[in-house]
């Protein structure tokens, strides 16, 4: 089993940038559905991208497309958000998550039952 611990969040202005991070201990990374989720206060816990263990695939939740990406460097056992435009609604607690599974399909990556492993959290805040 793999330990999770997510890195980079912050204070930033609407419209700028961020680049979170999620380092991975353990054995066999590699074959790893990896997730991000966030949380914003009193709200629920929610889908925000995942990307298979090949880098085949990926998915986002709606709210992000066309400005975060998922990615990850499997030699390094590392994922990465990269996150632009962002605005106020984006302000939340980052998750991330792993999950032993080879071939998840969008929607199972979407769901957070999917996941068996999570990270601590980190807060990213953006200020209007």
């Amino acid at each position: 089993q793999v330990q999770l611990v997510e890195s980079g969040g912050g204070l930033v202005q609407a419209g700028g940038s961020l680049r979170l991070s999620c380092a991975a201990s353990g054995r066999a990374f590699s074959r790893y559905t990896m997730g991000w989720f966030r949380q914003a206060p009193g709200k629920e816990r929610a889908f925000v991208a995942a990307i298979t263990v090949s880098e085949s695939s990926t998915s986002y939740a709606d709210s992000v497309k066309g400005r975060f990406t998922i990615s990850r460097d499997n030699a390094k056992n590392m994922v990465y958000l990269q996150m632009n435009s962002l605005k106020p609604e984006d302000t939340a607690v980052y998750y991330c998550a792993a999950a032993l599974v080879i071939g998840a399909t969008a929607q199972a990556m979407g769901n957070m039952a999917t996941y068996d492993t999570w990270g601590q959290g980190t807060q990213v805040t953006v200020s209007s």
